[in-house]
């Protein structure tokens, strides 16, 4: 089944996408600068990993969790 139609793994990865754009930004800011086109995507996922990286991190842990016991 596609991650489009399953929404365990959708949010799976979304979260997976938002904590690589963060890492990314992290390591390699100049590639994440632009922030509109195509790049800005990745630029917002990256500002979503920065700002709410709390939420982000419970949110990958629980979806671990999951992963792991159901």
């Amino acid at each position: 089944m596609s991650a489009l139609f399953n929404f365990h793994s959708f949010l799976t990865v979304v979260l997976l996408g938002i904590c690589t754009c963060t890492f990314v930004k992290m390591q390699f800011p100049a590639i994440l600068e632009q922030r509109n086109g195509f790049r800005g995507f990745f630029w917002k996922a990256a500002r979503i990993g920065e700002r709410l990286s709390p939420w982000v991190a419970a949110g990958c842990f629980m979806t671990g969790v999951s992963i792991i016991f159901f």
